[in-house]
């Protein structure tokens, strides 16, 4: 259930389910049916205004409407357009509702107890206006309970952009799988509860469409992630290095090496400026510190092969020294986590980053939107949504990308890309990206791939946020990550 479709794949699914002899109008009467269910099962709801539009998604309100009508509520349905002008299933479905059918331009919220939005689904490419633009206006605005279908009418499923005006639900139900419009900002808001309903779409469907896009959960990254086990060691974790500024900086170090340790690293050693050492040294009795002032003393530590991934970028210091250093991680050969000042390093030369990650065993670079923009705004449109910048990123880079917020992006340079909904707000602290940053790494030291273990370090870095609550300050999430870790390993049968 990891797998998102856009609006031409959710399409095509529901082609491919008819092809093979599921009916259309058998599509639509589950999706009515599952959408009566839910408001049926709402509390003090007996008057239900149903507004309809001129496609499927009208339809599925049609069918609704029926249900509801014969399990005793007091149904008013209106019609965004002429009802002659119906086509298909959503005729069909029409023909089947005995009730009035009202025009929607003129309805009255203050009549109902409910409204169920059947307007325009996920597949909406447009702005609203007119007549459309203002009946969800008047829905937005009228603060009663909204039931959307598919998704709110005016968010579009495949960006989760508000196309004009869309009006706050309270839940949404969808069908077969959810859409990218459901986890992006602010379609995720707009969604209220979200529910997924089986309509009969047969799962097969998924090989032929072979989608790339997904929700960032344990599905997608499990089977490759590193699962301690009973004849394990230290050694077989791997080995990380955070590469550390200046002693006035090195607190972004200290916390992405602690979050290494605590993702799992076996062994986990700061290169850092002699004179911030005995602070390192001091911090945790499980870090080791080795001196590393320039490129050339990186790469006489990087000569023990036995070091796996490095993270370097938090409190590195912005410039040429910076760069430098990058080059010399990235010509080791080794597993890369890439942040703050080390992208700052790089802005305005993409393709100087680009040169040099080539040569890396994986790279994933983990930039908050400031960033990203200095880095790739000469190749990504500021315009383009979301997940289209962050694929176009990825390719352009030849690494995988992480494009922070509150629905972080995680995109690899073959298209893959994974959308995070379990960050909380109080994300939004003080080194937070740090402890990213070594949770990525700690995954990649211990040889997990670099897309999954992108995706696997964002969402466990959402989990221990959610696990400590308000009140969150950086240090707190990678001393949250424990208890993540076992609810994890309890699931997955491993403890």
């Amino acid at each position: 259930m990891t797998h998102l479709l856009d609006p031409q794949e959710m399409a095509r699914a529901d082609r491919l389910a008819m092809e093979w002899g599921t009916a259309g109008i058998t599509l639509m009467d589950k999706a009515g049916a599952a959408v009566a269910d839910v408001v049926a099962r709402r509390p003090l709801v007996t008057r239900v205004t149903i507004l309809c539009g001129p496609g499927n998604n009208g339809g599925d309100g049609f069918v609704a409407a029926r249900l509801l009508a014969q399990r005793g509520f007091r149904v008013r349905l209106a019609l965004l357009g002429d009802r002659g002008r119906l086509t298909g299933d959503a005729a069909q479905a029409a023909e089947r509702w005995r009730g009035a059918v009202e025009d929607a331009a003129a309805f009255d919220p203050e009549d109902a107890d409910l409204i169920v939005d059947a307007l325009f689904g996920a597949g909406l490419t447009r702005d609203l206006d007119g007549v459309a633009r203002a009946v969800v206006a008047r829905m937005a605005a009228s603060g009663k309970p909204v039931i959307a279908v598919d998704l709110p009418s005016g968010v579009d499923g495949a960006t989760g952009a508000v196309r004009g005006v869309a009006a706050q639900a309270v839940e949404t139900v969808t069908f077969f799988r959810r859409k990218p419009g459901h986890l992006l900002l602010p379609g995720r808001t707009l969604c209220g509860k979200l529910r997924v309903a089986d309509i009969g779409i047969p799962d097969l469907v998924l090989d032929e469409i072979r989608p790339k896009t997904s929700a960032n959960e344990p599905a997608l990254w499990l089977p490759a992630f590193p699962i301690p086990s009973a004849g394990g060691h230290k050694y077989a974790r791997g080995h990380a290095v955070v590469v550390s500024g200046g002693r006035w900086t090195a607190g972004a170090a200290r916390l992405a090496a602690r979050a290494c340790l605590r993702a799992g690293a076996g062994l986990v050693t700061v290169g850092a400026p002699e004179a911030a050492l005995p602070m390192h040294a001091a911090s945790y009795a499980a870090l080791m510190v080795r001196p590393v002032e320039e490129a050339s003393d990186l790469r006489h530590l990087l000569e023990d092969r036995r070091l796996s991934a490095i993270v370097m970028g938090p409190g590195l210091g912005v410039g040429a020294t910076t760069r430098d250093l990058v080059s010399a991680a990235t010509g080791a050969g080794r597993h890369l986590v890439l942040d703050a000042d080390a992208l700052t390093s790089f802005a305005g030369d993409l393709k100087g980053l680009a040169d040099v990650v080539g040569s890396a065993a994986g790279t994933v670079v983990t930039p908050h939107e400031g960033e990203f923009g200095r880095l790739f705004g000469d190749v990504v449109s500021a315009d383009a949504d979301k997940l289209t910048r962050a694929r176009t990123a990825a390719q352009a880079l030849g690494g995988v990308v992480v494009l922070k917020g509150a629905d972080t992006v995680v995109a690899a340079p073959d298209g893959r890309a994974a959308i995070a909904a379990n960050a909380p707000p109080y994300l939004a602290t003080a080194g937070a990206g740090d402890v990213l940053a070594g949770i990525i790494c700690g995954l990649l030291a211990q040889g997990m791939p670099a897309y999954e273990a992108a995706a696997a370090g964002v969402w466990l870095h959402g989990e221990a946020a959610r696990a400590f609550g308000p009140g969150l300050i950086a240090d707190d999430l990678p001393e949250a990550l424990p208890g993540v870790y076992r609810k994890l390993f309890e699931e997955a049968g491993a403890l």
